[in-house]
């Protein structure tokens, strides 16, 4: 595999979300020797950074299933093959290797990669500050649930008008000691059917508000909220979820030559890129007609690796055939 400093491998997957990791199952299915390269600390990608605990209803064969379950099955999947995993990692720079690409990593660690595989999601996304917040990060205020349970009998305050801000509601409601909505708008950008779930719950909200004030003595104790036409309210809170959306960009992806349209990278049928050797899968993906799920996502990660195996091996077949075949 190289020394400390050099790793080689057949595929580069840049990004350990979904898609990345079903890609690096379907690497080792085709025999290729396969790392796994990103910035976030662990493997799951947004879902495990955003929504652990979201059911998620869109994966092919699973009526429901729970986002950290999901990811559990996927590094399940994924572990025969012994893909290596480069987390906490950026990946900066791409060049050309002596037979391939050269990827180097921040820290100057170099992967050197028959080709790289990019399925970065939405690229490094940096969650939208509550101006009243400042200061409170750590001490009650969150962006993302991790652990439910963690809020049990909590009284909780969710501040944000679409899905992510719904989504944490209804999955904190039946856990907390209560549960309130703030938006500053009256109208959601939330799909109806989750709205009128939370409104069926009897869960409270407030509209046409904001968060002021957030106190508490070292840890958060209760938050003000101004709506309008009314007088400020003073809430007890010991957690506030602010579900504000977030920015995202490709960072370093941005410079390696590739044909790039708001924060997606342009693939032809093959998930190849503009730049040989290249491909990119999942959401970071861009083609006519694309549908962003994560059902699109492991296929197009097959679709890519098998062009890779072949890419790597002329000799090699398209279709490697069917997995249920394998022995």
């Amino acid at each position: 595999m190289g020394t400390a400093e050099e790793l080689s491998v057949d595929v580069l997957i840049v990004g350990a979300g979904p898609t990345g990791l079903f890609a690096a199952y379907y690497a080792g299915f085709r025999g290729l020797s396969m790392a796994v390269v990103d910035a976030l600390p662990e493997a799951g990608g947004q879902v495990t950074a955003m929504y652990p605990e979201k059911m998620i209803y869109d994966v092919g064969g699973f009526p429901a299933v729970r986002g950290r379950d999901l990811i559990k099955g996927l590094l399940e999947q994924a572990a025969p093959w012994q893909p290596r995993y480069l987390l906490g990692r950026k990946a900066e720079g791409l060049r050309p290797g002596d037979t391939g690409l050269d990827v180097v990593l921040d820290g100057g660690q170099i992967v050197h990669a028959g080709a790289v595989l990019i399925t970065a999601g939405i690229g490094e996304f940096t969650p939208r500050p509550l101006p009243a917040g400042q200061g409170w990060l750590g001490r009650g205020m969150v962006h993302f649930v991790p652990s439910l349970d963690a809020h049990a009998g909590q009284d909780v305050i969710v501040v944000g008008g679409g899905d992510s801000a719904f989504d944490w509601v209804l999955a904190l409601h039946p856990v907390a000691a209560s549960v309130t909505l703030v938006h500053r708008r009256a109208k959601f950008r939330a799909a109806d059917s989750i709205v009128r779930q939370a409104r069926e719950l009897g869960i409270r909200m407030i509209t046409d508000a904001e968060v002021t004030e957030l106190r508490g003595d070292g840890a958060l104790a209760e938050v003000v909220v101004e709506a309008k036409g009314a007088e400020p309210l003073v809430l007890p809170a010991q957690t506030l979820v602010a579900a504000l959306g977030f920015t995202a960009d490709l960072g370093p992806i941005e410079n390696w030559g590739l044909k790039i349209d708001r924060r997606a990278i342009a693939v032809d049928s093959t998930m190849a890129t503009a730049r040989e050797r290249v491909y990119a899968a999942g959401d970071v993906a861009a083609y006519p007609g694309k549908v962003k799920l994560i059902a699109t996502g492991f296929g197009e990660a097959a679709t890519a690796i098998n062009n890779i195996a072949v890419a790597l091996d002329p000799e090699a077949h398209l279709f490697p055939g069917h997995s249920s075949n394998a022995e």
